[in-house]
């Protein structure tokens, strides 16, 4: 049986401690002890947003938590701007239609992340702007957005800031209360190095006053719903315990090992990623490139999917391919959760036999050498 190893950007590698955490038998969730386990949960994910905010776990992926705080905080009689620069960001387009809330896209290049004067514009342009939507880590693009500049305009101007952290917390500096972020979202699938199935969102109390101004569209993603379920430490449909366990481990984990301490070696290897790139000839797709997932342009002549199927099948890398306007276009690397610099190594050595076995003209092991140089320092 040949070794895997995810490098896609969600799901991430999962550590064998957690899967064997995971595979205790069944509890009951309406029991003291899930009600227990659900309180520390809780609690390391306000320390995980870096917030005094209401943490809340959902049963579904990001999107269901990200739903939740969309429609929760959008009531009728606001209008929100949401920044449209990828694939996910689309998404929240789609949302905002589903659910009626009125809103303004905001199109941004592919590739870039959203700026304050970006957002300083369009509410210039429009006073009944009182909510902006915005991707910190857009994954299809792998693009960082200003999402500390942002907030300031926010709170300066009195409006609210909804934030898809789902490739950005627990991976790159999140820190809600200190930035003035009023909701902040993300999945178990990325760097909390755990299967897909629980979505995240910490809500502030300016959030929860909007929230409680109007009617939520929404039953299953009901903020008011969890909200009212944590007074007993509880929750208000059958939760995921399987995944709800192995989330208490790996947060503790995190907060053992500390946010800063991650936070850096991301970058760190993020670095060492697109160094790499750059010794191989090969271009790093992002103007404003994340450090959680890095995205590389496919060199003329290769096929992005034989490239991709070969890393796989051959040498055991799974990466992912673009997405949208970008499929067949990129590869993505993934620098999130469970993976360390001997991990990312190996990576770029695959990236390099591949490249050669599909007849581009590749110096082996000229990737390797340069990001080991950015590890040595």
């Amino acid at each position: 049986m040949k070794k895997e190893r995810l490098f896609t950007p969600g799901p991430t590698m999962v550590p064998e401690s957690v899967l064997l955490e995971m595979a205790q038998p069944m509890k009951h969730h309406r029991t003291g002890w899930y009600r227990d386990m659900l309180k520390e949960v809780t609690e390391l994910l306000q320390y995980l947003f870096q917030t005094k905010g209401m943490c809340l776990t959902f049963t579904g992926s990001g999107t269901t938590a990200m739903e939740a705080v969309i429609a929760g905080c959008c009531p009728a009689g606001h209008k929100a701007l949401v920044v449209e620069n990828g694939k996910f960001a689309e998404r929240w387009v789609k949302e905002c239609k589903t659910f009626g809330i009125e809103h303004t896209a905001l199109p941004i290049e592919w590739g870039r992340g959203a700026k304050v004067d970006d957002i300083k514009k369009a509410m210039d342009a429009d006073g009944a702007i009182d909510t902006v939507i915005v991707v910190h880590s857009e994954t299809s693009t792998t693009a960082l957005s200003d999402v500390a500049g942002i907030a300031k305009l926010t709170r300066d101007r009195g409006a609210l800031l909804l934030v898809d952290g789902i490739t950005a917390v627990g991976a790159l500096p999140v820190k809600m209360d200190e930035w003035g972020v009023d909701a902040y979202v993300t999945g178990s699938q990325k760097a909390m190095m755990l299967p897909p199935g629980l979505g995240f969102a910490a809500v502030n109390d300016r959030a929860w006053e909007r929230v409680d101004s109007g009617k939520t569209p929404t039953l299953y993603c009901d903020l008011k719903a969890y909200r009212k379920s944590l007074e007993t430490w509880d929750a208000p449909y059958t939760p995921a315990v399987t995944l709800v366990r192995g989330a208490l481990l790996l947060l503790q984990g995190i907060k053992e090992r500390g946010l800063e301490s991650i936070w850096a070696e991301t970058k760190l290897l993020a670095a060492a990623t697109r160094a790499a790139a750059v010794a191989l000839g090969l271009k790093v797709y992002a103007r404003d490139p994340v450090d959680s997932v890095t995205a590389m342009v496919v060199p003329d002549g290769v096929d992005e999917a034989a490239l991709r199927k070969k890393m796989q099948v051959k040498h055991g890398f799974q990466v992912a391919g673009g997405q949208g306007d970008l499929k067949g276009r990129i590869i993505r690397f993934s620098h999130m959760g469970y993976v360390d610099a001997f991990d990312t190594l190996g990576a770029i050595a695959a990236l390099e036999l591949t490249l050669k076995e599909l007849g581009h003209a590749v110096k082996i092991g000229a990737g390797v050498a340069a990001a080991q140089q950015v590890f040595a320092g």
